[in-house]
């Protein structure tokens, strides 16, 4: 794992060892003696990213009200926003995951993508400042603003599936959602059917946002019919 190239993709020169921090799932750190994990640097991250897309649209999209403002802040901030960006970085390939967790497929979860970026944008404004955080969120994140479709999906792709549902006359949209695991660490998998076919599933931590990733899949195959 050359991390010198994932600094090269990210235009972001980060020191190994709070790259690694940011890289590392509480899997991983789970399984090498509770080591430190990437999960407060997400938290930063988070809040960094919420500011500066909350600023930029502020001042760019000057005639939309509030209620309009925080639904396209919710799209671009999305899990799957940032996952498809995360994507394109070719993160998953760089993520220290657990031995379980990689033989799940985490390396492609949406939720782990999007956490991990989070975490490097944490680690970028820790170690570099501002600044150097508004450059990669310019360079990552506010181009996804020029989608205006794909914003819309992710803004509430549950309400977006029943309307294309409705337009296409397939009927009423439902959710089978299951939850597996213990109380603490809960995997909830989701299940979209309409007139009984099943259009998409989705997993994640939260009933809602399993249901979320499932209204996704089932959009994705709607769209291309």
């Amino acid at each position: 794992m050359d991390l010198n190239v994932l600094c090269d993709r990210l235009g972001v020169d980060l020191e190994p060892q709070l790259l690694e921090l940011a890289l590392t799932h509480r899997s991983y750190a789970y399984e090498n003696g509770n080591i430190p994990n990437n999960e407060r640097l997400e938290f930063l991250g988070d809040s960094v990213l919420g500011f500066l897309v909350t600023t930029h649209i502020h001042d760019l999209l000057t005639d939309l009200p509030e209620g309009e403002l925080t639904k396209i802040k919710n799209a671009v901030v999305s899990a799957r926003a940032l996952a498809g960006v995360a994507a394109g970085i070719g993160l998953g390939e760089f993520m220290r995951l657990g031995k379980g967790e990689d033989q799940t497929g985490g390396r492609t979860k949406l939720n782990l993508l999007a956490d991990t970026f989070e975490a490097i944008l944490g680690a970028v404004f820790v170690s570099k400042g501002l600044d150097a955080a508004t450059a990669m969120v310019q360079r990552f994140i506010f181009p996804l603003l020029n989608d205006t479709d794909t914003l819309r999906e992710n803004s509430d792709p549950k309400t977006t599936l029943q309307e294309k549902a409705q337009e296409l006359g397939l009927g009423t949209v439902l959710y089978q959602t299951q939850s597996e695991g213990p109380d603490h660490d809960l995997e909830f998998h989701s299940q979209v059917l309409i007139a009984e076919k099943v259009y998409g599933s989705g997993d994640a931590k939260s009933r809602k946002a399993a249901e979320t990733e499932a209204a996704i899949a089932a959009l994705k195959n709607l769209l291309n019919k």
